[in-house]
């Protein structure tokens, strides 16, 4: 189901530009309305078009005020529970929450390596623009007996 945000708990990332949940929705879904025109709630953020939600959970586990909540489906989370992540510096603590009030806490690791330290290329040749029409220039050393296709050995054309 798609997220919403619970405006008694949303502070606007304290008047920032660009909210937390703006910053990381991979659909752009996610606003802050300044002065409460658009849902009479000014400085709080609110999913512009939740028809278009990825139900990613990014926008929930990156609130750190806790203020966004999705509605889970029935097989994950029975009618009437709740699904609440926290975010720590090396894991998210989900907390699952039943309708008759049981409570289940599940504990993840999250990725602890330094944003932009990541080597993409490592180990990889530096490219050569000569070669970039050929194919298998990225890779030709992991093929392993792979060729190209031919179109001509098709069964159906």
């Amino acid at each position: 189901m798609p997220t919403f945000v619970r405006t008694d708990k949303c502070d606007g990332c304290k008047g920032q530009d660009k909210t937390a949940c703006m910053y990381i929705c991979p659909h752009n879904l996610m606003k802050l309305d300044k002065d409460g025109s658009e849902t009479g709630h000014a400085m709080k953020s609110f999913n512009q078009e939740p028809e278009q939600c990825w139900e990613c959970y990014s926008c929930i586990k990156i609130c750190p005020q806790q203020a966004i909540e999705a509605r889970p489906y029935a097989d994950i989370v029975p009618l009437g529970g709740s699904v609440q992540p926290l975010r720590g510096t090396d894991s998210i603590m989900w907390t699952i929450k039943f309708r008759n009030g049981t409570m289940k806490r599940f504990k993840f690791p999250i990725r602890t390596t330094p944003e932009g330290s990541i080597d993409c290329y490592g180990g990889k040749p530096a490219a050569d623009i000569t070669k970039i029409g050929s194919s298998g220039f990225f890779n030709h050393n992991e093929q392993k007996g792979y060729r190209d296709g031919n179109p001509a050995e098709l069964i159906c054309k």
